[in-house]
């Protein structure tokens, strides 16, 4: 009898075999020190910590997870409007508190209006799709959300080079040759990418967007919160009236969960008509809203963001001078490892240490380009920094990274 079931051991012995095979590891709190525990998986029971540990490796950039003032307006939220939205926005789930945080997210990208989704992947996927561009060119290296966007809009993808602002328009001039007159382009890149630490050209990208008449849609997803007035990349470069649609979360620097898109009064109209993604889905929870609405006012009204760019100024000039190679130019430090089993075996070390930094290897990152990904936070003080730079010293001359 044939069998059209489907084999789930052989694909995961696969993974194991390629070294690919991943495991969730239990956190007792989300904060820049904490104790984890080895996965329960399916056996339930409790969980057992181990020695608690220095945790870089966490998107929380601003450390405002666990700040009293982000929780209790959280609790605020579930008392005045509920701990669920209780319906897609289009039906009974669309709340004040929803258009407040919506107000304000307009204001810090400077735009006319904004949207909420019930998280970044969810905005993605439903922009993308629901603008229906007949041609993307999409980054190289672009988030994966992007990457699903693309497939779902069901329109010629072209990939251009990773922030190469030249080999996009040498394709864009190409792709003119053979387009129709009426065809609608839609250039898309991350701003900070948040494996390789490096940022978008965007002004270059704003130019050749306007030369060919296409619009540029930015993911802001790891730059909320960081730059000016609590915007990202596009407000520290001025360029709120050149990007069309800029893109970001509420679950990294604004310490909850959820995404937004922010541009003008008809892209949000025709998005809460026609993203699939947010007229299907349930209202983000207002406990969610109410604490990513705080987080915003405290990014925009305190110099959070100011000791956040200290601690990585600290770390990078530490790594580099330990004889690390740092890339990118963000406050996510990807330190260069090259073979993916030494990434693996030095991530371990550095735990060893008390540590938590995350090895990234194939195919999240080129074959030989394996990686431990940094990624400090704002409530880092000056000892933790000294201790991750001795775990990496140490871990580093232990495996033979460093001499």
């Amino acid at each position: 009898m044939t069998e059209y079931g489907f084999d789930l051991r052989r694909r995961l012995e696969a993974r194991d075999r390629n070294g690919l095979r991943r495991d969730l590891e239990p956190a007792e709190r989300v904060a820049s020190r904490t104790r984890f525990a080895p996965d329960p998986r399916g056996r339930g029971g409790a969980v057992d910590f181990d020695e608690p540990a220095l945790v870089f490796a966490s998107n929380n950039y601003l450390g405002l997870a666990r700040d009293r003032r982000v929780q209790r307006a959280a609790e605020r939220a579930i008392h005045g409007v509920g701990t669920g939205a209780g319906a897609s926005r289009l039906v009974t789930g669309d709340t004040s508190l929803h258009r407040a945080l919506e107000r304000d997210l307009a204001a810090c990208k400077r735009t006319e209006r904004a949207l909420v989704f019930s998280s970044g992947y969810a905005a993605n996927v439903g922009t993308i799709a629901a603008l229906e561009p007949d041609r993307l060119f999409s980054d190289a290296l672009n988030h994966a959300s992007i990457i699903d966007g693309c497939r779902l809009a069901d329109a010629e993808t072209v990939v251009y080079d990773h922030c190469d602002p030249d080999d996009l328009a040498a394709k864009c001039d190409s792709a003119a040759t053979e387009a129709a007159p009426d065809e609608q382009w839609l250039i898309v890149t991350d701003s900070v990418f948040s494996m390789d630490g490096d940022v978008a050209p965007l002004e270059a990208l704003c130019e050749i967007a306007e030369t060919y008449g296409a619009w540029l849609m930015v993911d802001e997803a790891h730059a909320t919160g960081l730059f000016d007035d609590g915007g990202g990349v596009v407000q520290r470069e001025g360029l709120s009236d050149r990007v069309d649609v800029q893109m970001g979360t509420l679950s990294k620097a604004l310490a909850s969960q959820g995404g937004y898109v922010a541009g003008s009064e008809p892209l949000v109209e025709h998005l809460l008509n026609d993203a699939r993604s947010f007229v299907y889905s349930t209202g983000l929870a207002p406990p969610a809203v109410g604490a990513a609405r705080e987080a915003l006012r405290i990014a925009r009204e305190e110099d959070r963001a100011d000791r956040l760019w200290e601690t990585v100024e600290r770390l990078r000039e530490g790594l580099e001078t330990a004889g690390y190679v740092v890339l990118g130019e963000s406050h996510v430090l990807p330190v260069l490892v090259g073979d993916r089993e030494l990434a693996v075996e030095l991530a371990g070390r550095v735990r060893d240490h008390g540590v938590v930094a995350p090895p990234i290897r194939p195919p999240t990152v080129p074959e030989g380009e394996s990686r431990i990904r940094v990624a400090p936070m704002a409530t880092h003080d000056r000892d933790d920094v000294d201790a991750c730079l001795e775990a990496f010293e140490e871990a580093g001359r232990a495996v033979g990274v460093l001499p």
